[in-house]
C-alpha cells in the first residue's frame, strides 16, 4: 500500500456473466488478462530501517519477455519479488513501447514512472521514461505530489498508450516523477495503482477505471494469486475469476465503503485467545505490502506472543519455532483466516528468523491494520470493483 499521510488506506453488470463471476467460473473467458507474478530473493537489509517498502509502493519488477496464449488470450507477465517476498510486473508505455517494472498495488490509485528530467539521483538508477521517443506522448501542466510513509515524490501529468499484457489504454493519464526523496536503495521503477479514483493524489484516472469504462474489461474484477514457495506462478488477473487458484468457494466481504480496499475485521486471535483487534477494527487488504502491520502497541504484543526478541528494525525468533508456534488467526466477516507460523516467520540473507508484524507508519484514529502479502500468499484475492467486495479463498 502506498502509506500516505492520510488514512491508511487506503458496476454491476447483469445476467449469466455476472453469475460466473460471482462463482469465480470463468477462468476461460476470452477477456481475462492473466499476468503471471514472480518473485527472487534479493537483499533484505539494504531496505532495513527504511521501512520504505511496506509504506511505499514496494518495489519494481525486472525485463522479461511477456508470454501471450492466443488460445485463451491470456497474457502473463513475470514479476519477481524484491523484499523477500514482493510481487511485481511489467508494463509498457508509449509508442513503440518502453518497458518499465511496477507494483500492481491495491494500495493506491496513480500510476508514475520516472522522467528523464527526474532530478534526483536515486532516478538515474531506474528505467526513465523517454517522452522524446514516444509519437504518442502528450503533455499538461498539471503538477501533483504524493507524501508516503517513508519518502516522497514529485511529479507532472502526462498522457500516452499504456499497455498491460493484452490491455491497452490509449491517451492514459499518469505521472512522471520529477524529484524523488527517501526511497534509496529501493529497486523500482514506479507504481500501478488499483484502488478507487477518489484516492488518486494526481487526479488521474486510474488505467483500471479507463479500461473498465471503455469496456476494454468484460467485469470490473481483477484478482491475486501469490505463489508461497515458487519464484514462477503468482498471477495477477483482470476481467474475471480463475478458480482453479482457489479451494472450496470465496467468501465476499463487503467493503467498509466504496471507495477503499478495507473491511472490517472482527479480530486476531492465538491459541483461541484475542491478542489484538479486540473490539473489531479495520483492515486494508493490499498486495503492495510485504508484510502485516497494525498499531504499535499491538504488533508489540503480538511479538511477546510469539516470542520475538527486537534487534534492531527486526523482531527475531528461533527458526526452530517455526514448527511449534500456533497460526494467527484473522478473523473477517465471521470467517477464520489462519495464517501458519511458516508464513509469519521469514528467514534473512544471513539464515536468522525474523516476523513478519510490523507497525504502522502512518498513524490513523482507528485501529487498522493492512494484510499484505504475508496474508495474501495464503489467501486468493478478489477486488470486485461492481459490488464494492472482496473475495477471499483459500489459494492452492
Amino acid at each position: 500500500m502506498l502509506g500516505t499521510q492520510t488514512s491508511p488506506s487506503t458496476w454491476s453488470q447483469e445476467g449469466s456473466m455476472k453469475w460466473l463471476v460471482l462463482l469465480g467460473l470463468v477462468a476461460f473467458s476470452e477477456c481475462i488478462v492473466k499476468i503471471p507474478l514472480r518473485r527472487v530473493k534479493t537483499m533484505r537489509k539494504t531496505l532495513s530501517g527504511k521501512n520504505i517498502l511496506n509504506n511505499f509502493l514496494k518495489e519494481h519488477a525486472y525485463r522479461l519477455s511477456q508470454i501471450s496464449s492466443r488460445a485463451s488470450n491470456l497474457t502473463f507477465h513475470p514479476l519477481r519479488n524484491i523484499k523477500d517476498k514482493l510481487y511485481v510486473g511489467n508494463i509498457t508505455i508509449g509508442t513503440p513501447p518502453q518497458e518499465f517494472q511496477v507494483i500492481f498495488d491495491t494500495g493506491s490509485s496513480d500510476l508514475w514512472v520516472p522522467s528523464v528530467f527526474c532530478t534526483s539521483p536515486i532516478c538515474s538508477t531506474h528505467v526513465m521514461f523517454r517522452h522524446f521517443d514516444s509519437s504518442t506522448f502528450r503533455p499538461t501542466k498539471k503538477t501533483f505530489s504524493i507524501n508516503y510513509g517513508s519518502g516522497r515524490m514529485k511529479g507532472v501529468v502526462v498522457h500516452d498508450t499504456v499497455r498491460i499484457g493484452n490491455l491497452v489504454s490509449t491517451d492514459q493519464p499518469f505521472g512522471l516523477s520529477m524529484a524523488e526523496l527517501g526511497f534509496d536503495g529501493i529497486p523500482f521503477d514506479g507504481v500501478m495503482g488499483l484502488n478507487y479514483p477518489k484516492l488518486s493524489f494526481s487526479g488521474a484516472i486510474p488505467i483500471f477505471d479507463k479500461l473498465k469504462n471503455e469496456g476494454a474489461i468484460s467485469e470490473p474484477v481483477f484478482a491475486f494469486y501469490l505463489s508461497k514457495d515458487k519464484q514462477e506462478g503468482s498471477v495477477v488477473m483482470f476481467g474475471g475469476v480463475d478458480h482453479r487458484y482457489y479451494k472450496g468457494e470465496l467468501n465476499w466481504i463487503p467493503l467498509i465503503q466504496a471507495g477503499d480496499w478495507s473491511v472490517h475485521m472482527d479480530r486476531i486471535s492465538m491459541k483461541r485467545k484475542v491478542i489484538a483487534c479486540s473490539g473489531g477494527c479495520e483492515a486494508v487488504v493490499d498486495t503492495g505490502t510485504s508484510v502485516i502491520e497494525g498499531p504499535r502497541r499491538l504488533v508489540n504484543n503480538i511479538q511477546k506472543h510469539i516470542g520475538a526478541m527486537p534487534r534492531g528494525s527486526e523482531h527475531y525468533v528461533s527458526c526452530s519455532a517455526v514448527n511449534t508456534l500456533p497460526p494467527i488467526i484473522f478473523t473477517i466477516n465471521g470467517i477464520d483466516y489462519p495464517v501458519p507460523a511458516q508464513a509469519y516467520i521469514l528467514k534473512d540473507s544471513r539464515g536468522h528468523c525474523y516476523t513478519t508484524f510490523e507497525q504502522n507508519k502512518v498513524s490513523s484514529s482507528t485501529e487498522t491494520w493492512i494484510l499484505g502479502d504475508v496474508f495474501l500468499r495464503w489467501y486468493f484475492s478478489v477486488f470486485d470493483r461492481g459490488n464494492d467486495r472482496i473475495g477471499l479463498a483459500r489459494a492452492v
